[in-house]
């Protein structure tokens, strides 16, 4: 499959100057929703456009991820097809910037990053940024942990590093930089670290991280007010409904006292979990999951 037969630009009138794109496919993991809630913010709250699409017959497994039909009454009304783009968008400057965006492919791997080198290469982008949010033993009260990679060092020199050599499944996010760096282009990507006991609901804070990380990275203007107000609106939630329930709350403490550790450098104190003055990981587990439980009640009693 010919990389060029993925995709097609819709206009070729794009007035960009070295842009910045972002990638931001959903399929890998997305803790706290964090990578879809940045995406849905910049899309609302930026001017934008369609300026290309990729061919998503080609791409998508529909037997296995089904899109959505609409019935109504005695006929089905439609097909929600998918949809895997390329938006341009536009900061508070006016500086424009790309979006690639929509549902990882199932298929033609190589193929698709081949064709996103040749996006960056035909709009002259100058830095490609991939956005992930990951589960990590650390609190919500805490300032929000952003894991940087590139493909060359001096992008994400200074930076803490939180793990060495891993194996993690493989995702289009890291496949499109590898393939990018293996290119020559500059390549980089930030993965939020949302807290692993709110993985399954919406966590605002971590998509702001994610946005100040890419503004400071694209040279981007990005107006996050409003996102940074949702921000402290749903940590302020999450404080209350912790504080009602003694388990949730000592567990959370156990969190912050560790995290609260770390930044003082006292690595001693890491195997605090595991010494019997505070919840085991079994029982921390247990509380997060009833945590979810009550958020869920909470949110179905709201919707009402």
């Amino acid at each position: 499959m010919r990389p060029e037969s993925l995709y097609e630009i819709h206009t070729d009138d794009v007035d960009l100057d070295s842009p910045v794109l972002l990638h931001a496919l959903s399929g890998f993991l997305d803790a706290g929703a964090a990578r879809q809630l940045a995406v849905n913010y910049l899309l609302d709250t930026h001017e934008h456009r369609t300026v290309g699409t990729f061919d998503i017959d080609c791409l998508y497994d529909y037997r296995g991820r089904r899109p959505s039909m609409v019935f109504d009454t005695d006929h089905y009304e439609a097909l929600q097809y998918p949809e895997l783009l390329i938006s341009e968008i536009r900061d508070k400057r006016g500086t424009g910037f790309l979006l690639v965006h929509g549902p990882e492919p199932d298929f033609a791997w190589r193929a698709f990053t081949e064709a996103v080198v040749q996006i960056v290469e035909r709009f002259g982008v100058r830095r490609s940024i991939g956005l992930n949010s990951i589960p990590w033993p650390a609190p919500h009260s805490r300032p929000v942990g952003v894991t940087a990679h590139a493909t060359d060092s001096s992008l994400v020199a200074g930076r803490p590093t939180f793990v060495g050599m891993i194996v993690v499944p493989g995702h289009l996010s890291g496949g499109i930089e590898l393939a990018l760096g293996a290119s020559g282009h500059e390549a980089m990507g930030f993965a939020a670290h949302v807290p692993h006991y709110l993985t399954q609901v919406e966590f605002p804070a971590g998509a702001l991280a994610l946005l100040k990380e890419i503004a400071v990275a694209g040279d981007l203007d990005l107006d996050l007010d409003a996102l940074e107000v949702t921000a402290e609106t749903s940590n302020r939630e999450i404080d209350e409904q912790i504080s009602g329930n003694p388990e949730n709350a000592e567990a959370v403490q156990a969190l912050e006292a560790q995290y609260d550790a770390i930044v003082r450098g006292a690595e001693s104190a890491l195997p605090m979990a595991d010494d019997g003055t505070l919840p085991s990981g079994d029982e921390l587990a247990a509380h997060f999951e009833q945590f979810l439980r009550e958020m869920d009640e909470d949110k179905g009693r709201t919707d009402q």
